[in-house]
């Protein structure tokens, strides 16, 4: 990290704002950086709220509640990059956090472990029927009965997306005896003795248990539904710990009355309230051998841990170096300092002549290029530059008059 009295503009005036209660993990590690403008809210905030919040704020810190929509980017101007503290981005306008030079980090592996473990644990509960037998002992009901309930061990799970935690799954599974086959859209290498197979319908019709591992995409909405439903193997359980429009839940209600699917769990839904205590409603409520999360597949105090420490090291590293390693709207680029310069950050509208335009600039004003580095996407270009000490404030301003320009910062 950069030494604080190094850097161009001082830590104690950089405004970080977290929301939906974020690990303490982040907060401390920005702190203990020297990072003291830090605030902290416990939930989510409404888009109205977000655009008077933003105003100021440097660093967003959020989870998956949190709409960053084009009408709050549009209001934060100081707005350098956001750290989704989660796996997924989907709920960050993305298209016009590049336009703006926002840069938008994640954590895509670091809850994968736990979600995996509990869709294992879950098929252990669902194929038993342990949900019913709860219920009735809770309500003073005693049901030893073996009747319908089954072991793991020789059974097939049917993975629907073979990804980072789809691909966990299929080890553990293994691990416990099971047969593991799985479809995704793009060709993946079976890990141990899994099976790809060529379509959804092979996995759906032949799988004891299919769990659905997928984004959330127009190709994915109600990728479930009382079509494919049809194809599921009769008394076959569901398990949805992905995305929540995955699944159509009328249809799904409709297959578990009719005795087709024998159990779900589903732990993400197509609405979810925005705070903990707030009325939930779903078209699942109320079934046998159904299990009901609220959205807690990747919350485990680990799993937050580890969330905390990787999208604050991505921020870290941009913030004080300018490295993009992650990054879904800025171009990756990972330069290490140079001695004897200072760095400055370039994110420009990606059009013929501005990279041509910078170096004619600074060439002109005799002002050194010790170390660069160029890279685009459709949008936008990201260029990173370290120049001599003594002339990177002239440079600075320089770099702010170069034609489509959309940020400039001078880091250290």
């Amino acid at each position: 990290m950069i030494d604080k009295k190094n850097t161009s503009y001082p830590k104690e005036k950089i405004n970080i704002l977290f929301l939906e209660n974020i690990s303490e993990t982040a907060v401390k590690n920005f702190k203990e950086a020297g990072y003291s403008s830090v605030r902290k809210i416990g939930g989510a905030l409404s888009e109205e709220e977000l655009i008077k919040e933003i105003k100021d704020v440097h660093l967003l810190g959020i989870r998956s509640k949190t709409q960053i929509t084009a009408k709050v980017l549009a209001a934060a101007t100081k707005l350098q990059a956001i750290g989704c503290f989660c796996i997924g981005v989907n709920q960050v306008d993305l298209k016009s956090a590049t336009k703006q030079g926002v840069t938008v980090f994640n954590a895509p592996y670091s809850n994968t472990r736990s979600v995996a473990e509990l869709v294992i644990g879950l098929s252990i509960l669902l194929i038993r029927r342990i949900p019913d037998k709860n219920k009735a002992a809770h309500e003073g009901i005693w049901m030893k009965e073996a009747k319908g309930s089954y072991e793991l061990r020789g059974k097939t799970l049917g993975l629907i997306g073979y990804g980072n935690i789809g691909s966990q799954v299929s080890v553990l599974a293994e691990a416990i005896g099971m047969k593991v086959i799985f479809y995704d859209v793009v060709t993946k290498l079976p890990l141990g003795n899994a099976i790809s197979k060529k379509t959804m319908k092979e996995v759906l019709s032949q799988a004891d248990i299919v769990s659905l591992h997928v984004p959330e995409t127009a190709s994915t909405t109600n990728l479930i539904n009382k079509t494919t439903l049809k194809h599921f193997k009769k008394g076959s359980i569901l398990i949805n710990y992905a995305r929540g429009e995955v699944v159509d839940l009328e249809a799904l209600r409709k297959a578990i009355l009719d005795g087709a699917i024998s159990g779900a769990a589903i732990d993400v839904f197509p609405w979810e309230p925005e705070k903990n205590g707030d009325r939930f409603q779903t078209p699942l409520q109320d079934l046998p051998n159904v299990i009901l999360t609220p959205h807690i597949g990747g919350s485990t105090e680990e799993a937050q841990l580890n969330i905390g420490e990787d999208v604050s090291n991505k921020l870290f590293q941009y913030l004080e170096m300018g490295i993009t390693s992650g990054s879904h709207t800025v171009p990756s680029i990972d330069l290490p300092p140079q001695e004897g310069t200072h760095r400055i950050l370039h994110i420009h509208r990606n059009v013929p002549g501005v990279l041509s335009e910078i170096n004619t600039t600074l060439s002109q004003n005799k002002i050194n290029i010790l170390g660069q580095y160029l890279k685009t996407n459709d949008e936008i270009g990201y260029v990173v530059l370290d120049v001599d000490k003594k002339l990177s404030n002239h440079a600075f301003q320089l770099l702010k008059e170069v034609k489509d320009t959309i940020k400039v910062r001078l880091l250290y």
